[in-house]
């Protein structure tokens, strides 16, 4: 998500959603959240509400969802002429420079093929926010303009901000509705979720938002208004994204089902031992011997 007003200088970045899942409307979303609010570090404050998003046609941004949210937080959308890749040169742009100044010195890189890939997704993500805030923020152009983040804070503008980070949440995050509100808490993805604020909503109906990138928390909204964070006791103090959970999930399943079927191997086994002597047994009938015969008694009267 790029911030820019000039066509000639380098796009300000407000945020960003890194994965290896196809884009959709989830992580467009997540972008804009990352775009929209505060970050809380010293070279990085752009944020806010803005005023256009300018896109391609991708289905993540024509979706229903994101023209709800642009509704709701008044952004007019202006999608890009099909065909025309001139009419995102912006973020292309931002795209050549990452390429040339960050990505070409990594290992994996297409032009490297004797140095294979060696970052995790989550270690890749640490060098691109170090090179995006402490490189290409505060790099000037060629022609001496001021850089991004200089360029933001020259006329000390006032960005339009959501009333709060929860309402934010409710436009925007991934929900699940009528999640029943039990005594242990609520179920979700095979784990439980607890907040002392759930004790006086036990079987109440409410809608969960969470962010697949950290399964440790979920949040809680109760008839469109935010309740309470609830959090995970298995996973307190971690950060797991879903397809994890997802993935040792379908890992335990197959443990499960491999461990039921050896085990009912075992039981026709020891059913076909049990059961063979008892088959092969015939039952031949008795011979009648030649000199025994079958005497009929007799009575006087007949």
């Amino acid at each position: 998500m790029a911030n820019d007003c000039d066509r000639r200088l380098q796009p300000a970045i407000a945020g960003y959603y890194l994965g290896f899942d196809a884009p959709s409307s989830i992580r467009t979303s997540l972008a804009l959240r990352q775009g929209i609010w505060r970050k809380g570090h010293p070279h990085w404050q752009i944020c806010g509400v803005p005023d256009i998003l300018y896109t391609d046609n991708g289905a993540d941004f024509t979706s229903k969802h994101l023209q709800q949210v642009a509704a709701d937080l008044k952004i007019r959308l202006v999608f890009s002429i099909p065909g025309k890749p001139q009419g995102r040169g912006r973020i292309e742009r931002f795209f050549r420079t990452v390429n040339e100044m960050f990505l070409c010195d990594l290992d994996g890189y297409i032009r490297h093929k004797k140095r294979a890939p060696s970052l995790s997704l989550d270690q890749f993500d640490e060098r691109f926010r170090h090179f995006l805030l402490e490189i290409y923020h505060r790099r000037s152009n060629t022609d001496g303009r001021l850089p991004p983040s200089e360029r933001w804070e020259e006329e000390a503008f006032l960005p339009r901000m959501p009333e709060s980070l929860e309402q934010l949440d409710l436009l925007l995050m991934h929900e699940v509705r009528a999640r029943k509100i039990r005594r242990d808490g609520i179920h979700f993805q095979g784990l439980r979720y607890l907040s002392l604020t759930l004790a006086a909503y036990v079987g109440e109906d409410a809608t969960i938002r969470f962010d697949p990138r950290d399964m440790g928390e979920i949040r809680v909204f109760y008839k469109d208004r935010f309740l309470c964070r609830a959090i995970s006791a298995e996973l307190a103090g971690e950060t797991i994204p879903l397809r994890d959970v997802i993935r040792v999930r379908n890992q335990r399943r197959k443990e499960l089902r491999s461990i039921l079927h050896d085990r009912q191997k075992m039981v026709d086994t020891l059913l076909q031992l049990k059961q063979g002597p008892a088959q092969e047994e015939t039952h031949e009938p008795v011979p009648v011997s030649a000199s025994s015969t079958v005497r009929i008694k007799r009575y006087r009267n007949e």
